[in-house]
């Protein structure tokens, strides 16, 4: 008989705590299709899958995970039923309001990768409360990307650029790879070691496209509602058996 628990343990044995990803992604993906599989409309799917993000939050913060990027909400997201985009920001906005104590007892503090401003005004109030409390947070930093590409973000960070160069306040003959790092949402932040993509699907969607350059891909056919915490332990074990050269030899 299969111990799940008995199996977690093992997994926690093999990871070599002393060489952690400092920054994980994660694109959550495959809530529509598991909801599909078992004849539930889409939003089922969201919402098992918003259980599967307390989950990993809690087991990241735990192992000591500094950086925790999850993709939520796309651009491209905008394409969706309105049903579903309400379902969506419904969600968001239960999550911060039931989780939003957890997080700062638990020292977690929530940074927004992507433009909210036009986020309905209820989900953006509550992000930006949630952003405000936890600003003083350092043991784990809790990247939500919300209405968020890759694309878009690269755009913003050379208008900006662009803009500072007008006023004079940086040299173009100055502008390198860390300039333009300091344009981005994620702006002094370490570039994600590893991102993880369940669900089967083989591409990066638009996610992170500058800060990916070096980072580890780790790919599952498991649908983000069944990701589990030994999943996420299984992703650590393989992301620390590869040897990372950065072009080098």
């Amino acid at each position: 008989m299969y111990n799940r628990r008995a199996e977690i343990e093992k997994l926690k044995k093999r990871i070599d705590m002393n060489r952690l990803p400092v920054h994980v992604g994660i694109i959550m993906d495959g809530n529509g299709r598991w909801a599909k599989k078992r004849l539930l409309p889409r939003l089922a799917g969201h919402r098992e899958g918003m259980e599967r993000v307390k989950e990993i939050v809690e087991v990241s913060s735990n192992l000591g995970i500094k950086y925790l990027t999850l993709y939520a909400f796309s651009t491209e997201n905008w394409k969706r039923p309105k049903e579903e985009i309400d379902g969506l920001m419904k969600l968001l906005v239960y999550y911060l309001i039931t989780e939003l104590d957890t997080l700062i007892k638990n020292n977690v503090k929530i940074h927004i990768l992507g433009d909210i401003t036009e986020l309905p005004d209820r989900p953006r109030i509550e992000v930006e409360n949630a952003v405000e409390r936890t600003k003083n947070n350092n043991h784990m930093t809790l990247n939500i990307a919300l209405n968020y590409g890759g694309r878009d973000e690269i755009v913003k960070g050379i208008k900006d650029i662009v803009n500072d160069v007008k006023l004079g306040n940086i040299e173009v003959d100055d502008i390198d790879e860390k300039t333009i790092s300091n344009y981005l949402y994620t702006r002094f932040q370490p570039d994600p070691d590893l991102l993880i993509r369940p669900s089967g699907e083989l591409r990066l969607s638009n996610f992170m496209l500058y800060q990916i350059a070096y980072t580890e891909f780790w790919f599952s056919n498991t649908y983000w509602p069944d990701f589990r915490e030994e999943h996420f332990y299984r992703a650590i074990i393989d992301y620390q058996k590869r040897d990372r050269r950065y072009g080098g030899i």
